[in-house]
């Protein structure tokens, strides 16, 4: 009967998840057939399990003459307790407990760098980074083909908006060739964080970006200056629109992409908060 409990639970969960849309908090969004394919897989063995426990009955234990060692059973049962908590553990805290949306305080906790894409060799270690590097996820032949579509598509326009769809296509291909889209105009949106060694008109401006799942989520995005002092707090959302340039930042000892800012607004934050990478 747990094994039933257990499987119907998992598949309440994915179901819950599809029907409410929180799926979108956890995977990229072109993998939610496998999960949605889950529910049918996970349905059709709760209801086997069901029938095979409605067949067989409960066993009880009798006591026998058979000369068996049952002396086992006790250390069987420790190994069922154990097995089935550590089923049991996700399930309770997915069904019960609220999902978190990753804020400025994970970037607080974790630190965050700008990636330098040569030298990168890990790509289980790509995290929390300034800058887009999807470099790892594919051949180099076929990298270097997507960078030189990108930046025709991007670099193209006489004003580039970063957007749900394009965002870290955009955002990574502005951070490859950071000349070819000097003085052009970009606009994007994404939630406050103040950095070190920034000045009272300057902030990063981020978006939570997922290439595959939340295990190998990032935090991208831009430094933007002001051409005034902002009394922004830490996960406020704002609306920017200005011109690329770039910009030695000393934490990074590196020269970085930023914006100059022409016009803001504080704006809501969306539904959806994070990004995915689309292929």
């Amino acid at each position: 009967m747990i094994r039933f409990i257990i499987l119907f639970g998992f598949t309440y969960l994915f179901m819950h998840l599809h029907i409410t849309g929180d799926i979108s908090k956890y995977i990229n969004m072109k993998y939610s057939f496998l999960s949605f394919s889950m529910i049918f897989v996970l349905g059709f063995l709760s209801i086997y399990q069901l029938y095979k426990w409605n067949m067989e009955g409960k066993e009880k234990e009798q006591s026998c003459d058979c000369g068996h060692d049952h002396s086992h059973d006790e250390n069987t049962l420790l190994k069922k307790v154990f097995v089935y908590g550590i089923l049991i553990f996700p399930l309770v805290t997915g069904i019960f407990l609220p999902i978190a949306t990753l804020n400025s305080n994970i970037v607080k906790a974790k630190g965050f760098h700008f990636a330098m894409i040569d030298k990168d060799t890990d790509q289980y270690s790509n995290h929390e980074i300034l800058r887009p590097n999807t470099k790892l996820y594919y051949g180099a032949s076929q990298y270097q083909k997507m960078l030189a579509s990108d930046l025709k598509k991007y670099s193209s326009p006489d004003k580039l908006v970063l957007n749900d769809g394009n965002y870290l296509r955009a955002l990574e291909t502005i951070y490859n060739y950071p000349g070819e889209f000097t003085n052009k105009t970009i606009s994007m949106k994404g939630f406050v964080y103040h950095g070190d060694a920034l000045k009272k008109n300057q902030l990063f401006l981020f978006r939570f970006g997922i290439i595959h799942c939340i295990a190998d989520a990032g935090v991208f995005g831009m430094m933007v200056e002001f051409p005034k002092d902002v009394k922004y707090k830490d996960d406020d959302w704002l609306r920017v629109e200005g011109k690329l340039s770039t910009i030695y930042y000393q934490p990074f000892k590196q020269t970085i992409p930023y914006l100059k800012v022409t016009k803001w607004t504080k704006v809501k934050a969306p539904k959806d908060q994070y990004v995915y990478r689309k292929s």
